[in-house]
């Protein structure tokens, strides 16, 4: 894994479902803003509604923009010394970990990614949490073994070999 990996394409059918859903839920308030906002924003309802469609205008701008930007600017690696992320719609992150930092490495699968055979590796340390999204889920088993592998190695360099005890435990 010496160079950048990418993702696969499911990820963006990933995405566009879970923004979908999320989108599903802002109309669903939208419909009950309109509903019970006459009563509460009497003089001011017309133009809170504009506000909002505005709003709902710009979120499904993203919602269809955001999947492939983030599939495009999307990259990790994994080196003997650290984990490299690179990603971002509209702000850029570049998360480096250092692997002796790391404390725990885990693999999940929310509906939509298992529906799609996708998962997370989420890697943990003492400064926070770093994730990688949306691997197929034998890459992301691969990942988890390959930090498990990497930490246990510099684990094992660290730390001294326990000399053999000297005398009996009853001297």
């Amino acid at each position: 894994m010496d160079g950048y990996r990418r993702l696969n394409r499911k990820c963006i059918l990933s995405m566009y479902i879970g923004h979908a859903l999320s989108y599903l839920i802002l109309i669903a308030v939208f419909a009950l803003a309109r509903i019970y906002a006459q009563e509460i924003l009497d003089p001011y309802t017309e133009p809170a509604l504009y506000v909002f469609m505005g709003v709902l205008a710009i979120v499904l701008v993203y919602v269809v923009v955001a999947p492939p930007v983030f599939y495009a600017r999307y990259r990790y690696r994994i080196t003997a010394d650290r984990i490299d992320v690179r990603s971002g719609v509209l702000v850029l992150r570049h998360i480096l970990v250092p692997i002796e930092r790391v404390h725990q490495v885990e693999i999940s699968r929310g509906p939509i990614n298992s529906i799609l055979g996708l998962a997370e590796v989420t890697i943990t340390t003492a400064g926070g949490v770093a994730t990688l999204n949306y691997l197929e889920v034998e890459e992301a088993e691969r990942v988890a073994e390959l930090l498990n592998s990497l930490v246990g190695r510099m684990l094992k360099e660290r730390i001294p070999a326990i000399p053999a005890q000297i005398g009996s435990p009853g001297d």
